[in-house]
């Protein structure tokens, strides 16, 4: 997996197939779901603190990210983690 190509980062797309292979992974070794949700919470703040956006996804999701409290970016976390289940990785 090419989790550490930053490039993968700059298409959505590819973010989306990138972030649901990781998604897929963590599922096939048995992570709950709570789990994966608090590690996109973790690499949302991350990202948000430490990564200029480079497309309007990424713009809006980082908007969204920093308007939102504690509370609502555990929402935001656990709808990225159910859109990128349902991302087709063909």
């Amino acid at each position: 997996m090419e989790l550490n190509n930053v490039d993968n980062f700059k298409h959505w797309d590819k973010w989306k197939k990138t972030l649901a292979r990781a998604v897929n992974i963590s599922e096939s070794i048995g992570l709950s779901d709570k789990t994966i949700e608090n590690f996109a919470y973790k690499i949302g703040n991350i990202l948000s603190a430490n990564v200029d956006p480079e497309n309007r996804e990424h713009r809006l999701l980082k908007e969204l990210w920093t308007l939102s409290d504690e509370s609502e970016r555990h929402v935001l976390s656990k709808l990225i983690v159910k859109m990128v289940q349902n991302t087709n990785l063909h």
